[in-house]
């Protein structure tokens, strides 16, 4: 989630893109751009194992994993890759070329991509965020919108098949309007900035730091926090595919490990946490402090825990919530069919915890 180029070329975005036929017409070029991102060869030479890491330039636990070389420390015998995405539908269409072992992901396009006869092979194994207030739907000053219901008839951007897509429909949902109530634009953060900036635009929902770039001369209408607290969070996944999981499941034990780690050295480190992320960013270290206060972050107990992704043979609430995106997104015609909840059950990778998060 940045408003900076992705390393990996998708292509265009696609208004609707968990249909298959959209996906696989994009299978090509994410397959070949995110294996050139890998740096060098399969990272099967000599013995050594591979592992291709989807990550979004968000201030988040993941993140810090990025910049402190955690993982790359703990497995030393792996060749990893961080391959940065600016959304979740390109991710999903790496997933389907096989260029991904793990990766960051939106609740929303992963219970897209669970969806219908030919689902994507990953499992959900650890909650990165809660959506809070680092995705939000904001309007031009200069528009005159002060609410929900004034964006009838008027122009709004967000990157389609996204959880601030998702966040949207349920905004105008709740003020009573329809999709078809408002013209919607399929763009990514850069491209929503420049729009902006440009008057093409009357309000965009859209995550940081695009996001508080445009709360500089818009007018905040609704955070995904609120949206969350009616009863439609929204979270950033992370997920792993089935290969990685029957060839390399100790690697995942790890990776787990190190990102729990991450989420402590968030709570007890927030300076140094702030520093990290201002580095990988290239923000200051006020902005990033700014902007990790926005975001809501669990705690390792708390992602294991009942009211999110659960343990071993005890799935949480988590299973709910992807089942109602699933439901509310088949209900805005925005995939054909929604997941059932057996079938979300299923894509939740939950070996090893809670103890696997010590």
């Amino acid at each position: 989630m940045t408003p900076s180029q992705p390393r990996v070329s998708t292509g265009p975005s696609q208004g609707r893109p968990t249909r298959r036929a959209l996906l696989l017409a994009a299978l090509g070029a994410a397959a070949v751009a995110a294996t050139g991102c890998s740096s060098g060869d399969d990272g099967s030479s000599g013995g050594a194992k591979r592992l291709r890491i989807g990550y979004f330039a968000f201030p988040s636990g993941d993140l810090l994993v990025k910049n402190q070389k955690l993982l790359e420390k703990a497995l030393p015998d792996h060749k990893i890759s961080w391959i940065k995405f600016d959304s979740g539908a390109s991710v999903n269409q790496a997933f389907i070329g096989g260029s991904l072992d793990i990766a960051a992901l939106g609740s929303s396009p992963f219970a897209r991509g669970i969806a219908g006869s030919s689902p994507i092979p990953y499992k959900v194994a650890f909650v990165l965020d809660v959506a809070g207030e680092n995705e939000a739907l904001v309007a031009r000053k200069a528009s005159g919108i002060t609410d929900v219901a004034g964006l009838k008839g008027k122009t709004v951007a967000t990157p389609f098949a996204s959880t601030s897509h998702y966040s949207l429909l349920a905004a105008l949902e709740q003020a009573g309007l329809k999709a078809s109530d408002v013209k919607l634009i399929d763009l990514q953060p850069q491209p929503i900035l420049a729009a902006w900036q440009r008057g093409d635009i009357d309000a965009a929902y859209v995550w940081l730091p695009t996001l508080d770039e445009l709360r500089e001369t818009g007018v905040q209408l609704i955070s995904s926090k609120e949206i969350g607290a009616g009863g439609k969070p929204t979270l950033d996944l992370a997920v792993v595919s089935d290969e990685l999981i029957a060839k390399d499941p100790e690697a995942i034990e790890t990776w787990r490990k190190v990102e729990a780690d991450g989420l402590r050295r968030l709570a007890s480190d927030p300076e140094g946490s702030a520093q990290a992320i201002a580095k990988e960013l290239g923000i200051s270290l006020a902005d990033a402090k700014a902007q990790l206060s926005q975001g809501v972050f669990l705690t390792p107990e708390q992602v294991a825990s009942a009211d999110w992704l659960g343990t071993e043979g005890s799935p949480g609430k988590l299973a709910t919530y992807l089942t109602d995106t699933g439901a509310f997104l088949a209900d805005q015609k925005q995939i054909d069919s929604a997941p059932t909840e057996e079938t979300v059950r299923k894509a939740l990778y939950l070996k090893g915890l809670p103890d696997g998060l010590k």
